[in-house]
């Protein structure tokens, strides 16, 4: 058990550079798929709904809700929709930003002050997805009727789209773990 500990002491800087490695594999991911449809149409309930985002939209929120196309099928009359409200053009930006933020994270490993400023990127970044959880209704289970025994639906019962956003908080965490650790960096040279 000691030999255990004693490896995790020492180790704390390793583990932060798999940190930056997570962050940079989940952002390049996610940021990559925003380039295909259905990635850019499942955002839509977020951008719109959120007062620091939905001006990048032509369309108000709800008017979304009657042009969602289901995953794996494609409704053209949905499509024109998306692409006169700019869904895909904003998503084709957004996930250039979250690439480039994961990038900068990464190259924390080899360049403090880069690190640094990713790994404050990706805090803020973190802080906004959250504000979901405030301003888009589908984060919580709706009321389908089920309130049998006791009512499941609205807060705090997260939907799958909730589920995905407040998992947020730990990449707002690795980001000023990452960030203070290029901080500390800087200071010592």
């Amino acid at each position: 058990m000691n030999k255990l500990i004693q490896y995790l002491a020492n180790s704390q800087s390793q583990f932060i550079n798999l940190v930056r490695i997570s962050i940079f594999i989940v952002m390049a991911w996610i940021g990559g798929l925003k380039v295909y449809q259905y990635e850019a149409e499942g955002i839509v309930p977020f951008v719109a709904n959120s007062p620091l985002m939905s001006f990048f939209y032509s369309n108000e929120a709800p008017e979304y809700i009657d042009f969602k196309n289901p995953e794996g099928k494609t409704v053209q009359k949905n499509i024109n929709w998306h692409k006169e409200n700019r869904t895909y053009l904003f998503s084709y930006g957004l996930g250039t930003v979250i690439v480039v933020i994961g990038t900068l994270t990464l190259l924390g490993i080899w360049y403090a002050k880069v690190g640094m400023i990713g790994g404050i990127l990706t805090f803020g970044m973190s802080v906004v997805t959250l504000t979901f959880l405030i301003t888009t209704p589908e984060v919580y289970v709706p009321n389908l009727g089920g309130d049998f025994p006791t009512p499941q639906h609205g807060f705090p019962y997260l939907s799958g789209a909730g589920r995905l956003v407040i998992k947020d908080i730990i990449m707002l965490a690795a980001g000023l773990i990452c960030a203070a650790d290029n901080a500390k960096q800087i200071l010592q040279d």
